[in-house]
């Protein structure tokens, strides 16, 4: 269970969320500019609450009042990020393995075929970035944070920076990893569509505070 009862100040615009989701994946819904981005932030722990406390599955990453901080190489917190940030320099297999490495994790060649496989990269391995379609990039970007062997996915708009084409290429990858590869996810968007595919749970967001929490029901009524 993901836990978030926080308060953080931003210059003039104040972020204060609180809510608790036991959901495979938790859905933060809002307009840009609304605090998505700097809420997923602080539970990465890349960003520091002013006031409260954050928990997984019963284990403390922040509490303001306890003095309690863990780092968030500690945290075991995949990020994935609207622009897959892979290294340019490196081919696919390398970038694949870099958070491994980085994180002296040891090899394991069983998950990483398994991972390879859900996401469809295996064909991709010795190629790089640059030869790469922006799905791609971002297919391998997931697989890089699952080969962390992360308890939370925390995904920012992963497909804000795609075309039509390409999202409808990646979304069916997001199912998947969804319902196969049981770890909870937090998945950003402003993108109503995007929510009512993939999230099992809902936070409505709207200048920096929850206005709504639920299924897909409290999400703005589709176009006729």
């Amino acid at each position: 269970m993901l836990q978030v009862d926080i308060s953080k100040r931003l210059g003039e615009f104040v972020v204060e969320a609180s809510f608790a989701s036991e959901g495979r994946v938790t859905g933060l819904f809002g307009a840009s500019g609304a605090g998505k981005t700097s809420l997923i932030n602080m539970i990465a722990g890349l960003l520091r609450p002013d006031r409260g406390r954050i928990s997984i599955d019963g284990e403390t990453l922040d509490d303001t009042a306890a003095s309690v901080r863990v780092p968030v190489h500690r945290r075991r917190i995949g990020y994935v990020f609207q622009d897959a940030r892979l290294f340019p320099h490196l081919d696919v297999r390398q970038n694949l393995d870099y958070g491994r490495r980085m994180n002296r994790l040891a090899d394991d060649a069983a998950q990483r075929k398994r991972v390879t496989g859900l996401l469809d990269i295996g064909h991709l391995l010795d190629r790089r970035p640059g030869r790469l379609s922006g799905g791609e990039r971002q297919r391998v970007a997931l697989g890089r944070a699952l080969l962390l062997r992360p308890r939370l996915l925390l995904l920012d708009e992963p497909l804000g920076s795609l075309d039509e084409e390409r999202k409808v290429e990646i979304l069916p990858y997001l199912v998947r990893l969804r319902d196969e590869a049981g770890i909870p996810m937090v998945y950003v968007s402003h993108d109503a569509s995007e929510m009512r595919q993939l999230a099992s749970q809902v936070v409505m967001l709207q200048r920096g505070r929850v206005t709504a929490l639920g299924g897909a029901e409290v999400l703005p009524n589709p176009p006729l």
